[in-house]
């Protein structure tokens, strides 16, 4: 338990240290729609799903916020929110693209980093990334254990809601 307790300690110091100007960037963008016509659609995948039903459903839910739809009809008033365990997903990729071609900016949270040849991070508006490159724990077997993808993700998704009410705090 130390030793977890320990390692999720320094992944989240390595994302606030490193992802801080990302995340600042991100409220940013979000805002846009919060504080206009807009609403901000989490498009989340896999375990990152817990990130939207936490947005949705919290003690101080997301504001704007709504569940993106494949049937959705998107405007440029909205903003989305694309969270992914991976820069590889393919659900993820195709909905960044479409994105693109139809000019609605989008954020993107993912595990990789920001660099040339990361689709997500090539087409997105910002980008942060997780930091998980392997588990945190080593195992018996020379391996890695734990990936909290989710868990960070939820760290993350704190920092870009603190940003963003305090952005909106201030339009009022």
């Amino acid at each position: 338990m130390k030793m977890l307790t320990t390692q999720l300690s320094g992944l989240f110091q390595r994302i606030a240290s490193s992802e801080e100007e990302n995340i600042d960037d991100t409220a940013r963008l979000l805002a846009q729609a919060a504080a206009g016509e807009g609403k901000i659609y989490f498009a989340s995948f896999e375990e990152m799903e817990s990130i939207s039903i936490n947005a949705k459903y919290a003690a101080e839910p997301f504001p704007r916020m709504e569940q993106w739809k494949p049937d959705i009809t998107l405007t440029s008033a909205d903003r989305v929110w694309i969270l992914t365990r991976s820069s590889t997903n393919e659900k993820a990729l195709a909905l960044a693209k479409k994105l693109n071609e139809n000019f609605i900016p989008f954020s993107v949270l993912a595990s990789e980093p920001a660099e040339e040849g990361n689709m997500l991070f090539d087409l997105s508006y910002t980008y942060i990334s997780l930091k998980i490159t392997k588990g945190l724990l080593p195992a018996d077997d020379g391996s890695r254990l734990v990936q909290p993808h989710a868990l960070a993700g939820l760290f993350i998704y704190e920092a870009v809601k603190l940003q963003l009410d305090e952005m909106i705090k201030g339009e009022e």
